[in-house]
């Protein structure tokens, strides 16, 4: 029984999340039977059409294929709003629509598989600060901070949000209190957008406000061939891929 796989990502107008995604798509591909399987990639939202569309879309594409199964592995970090109940609905809606045809299989959000820790510690091992934080964009969803502060405490950093409390400004504030003066931010985003370059702008203003300290902005995970393995392992999971 072959599979097709959809990546499903926020959406963004900054043109390069889209490029990265479209550089993941081919890295999975490349792990696939040639001729077998199909890696897509949609967005939850900024699109011409509603994701349910855009998954009818594709599974009608991959059933050109002849596969059966299509996974969709949502390329998100925390367990917000759009991970809980906008991406399931929409995924209800397509499966509706395509009954009797192709099934559809969610997967877990891409934020809850252990490599991602293993990920943000090999980026840890070329940072050279006194102290650390690990900033995310974070969610008024409850209890969607709770893995982020268990991945801050295993890694021994200090967590921070862009979107919710504790703010960067607060840690940065915090640290520099407890006598910290050199400090590295660790931006737990996917790709660079319109929010890391908003994150570079805030980590400078900071630096001018608190010369004392030494601040320096790491880059999000990127495009990489570790991170391709932990969304294969996402997508493929229980699944047995016949070459």
């Amino acid at each position: 029984m072959s599979s097709a796989y959809l990546l499903v990502s926020h959406g963004s107008r900054d043109p390069r999340p889209d490029v990265a995604m479209q550089q993941l798509a081919k890295l999975i591909s490349e792990k696939l039977p040639r001729g077998k399987n199909l890696v897509g990639i949609a967005t939850l939202e900024l699109n011409t059409q509603p994701l349910h569309q855009q998954i009818q879309d594709f599974a009608q594409t991959a059933l050109t294929f002849g596969c059966q199964f299509l996974k969709i592995i949502p390329l998100f970090l925390l367990p917000g709003v759009h991970v809980m109940s906008d991406i399931p609905a929409e995924v209800e809606i397509a499966q509706k629509a395509l009954v009797g045809s192709i099934k559809l299989d969610l997967k877990p959000y891409l934020g809850s598989h252990g490599k991602i820790e293993k990920l943000l510690t090999k980026i840890m091992a070329t940072i050279k600060a006194e102290r650390v934080i690990l900033l995310a964009h974070g969610s008024g969803r409850s209890g969607s901070q709770k893995p982020i502060e268990t991945i801050a405490e295993n890694l021994g950093v200090m967590a921070a949000y862009w979107f919710v409390s504790p703010s960067l400004e607060v840690r940065v504030k915090e640290l520099l209190v407890a006598g910290s003066r050199q400090i590295t931010i660790l931006p737990y985003f996917l790709f660079p957008g319109g929010i890391t370059d908003a994150i570079a702008e805030s980590v400078e203003k900071l630096q001018l406000q608190f010369p004392e300290v030494k601040l320096q902005l790491a880059s999000p995970l990127g495009v990489s061939a570790e991170l391709a393995d932990v969304i294969w392992d996402l997508a493929t999971e229980g699944e047995q891929i016949v070459g």
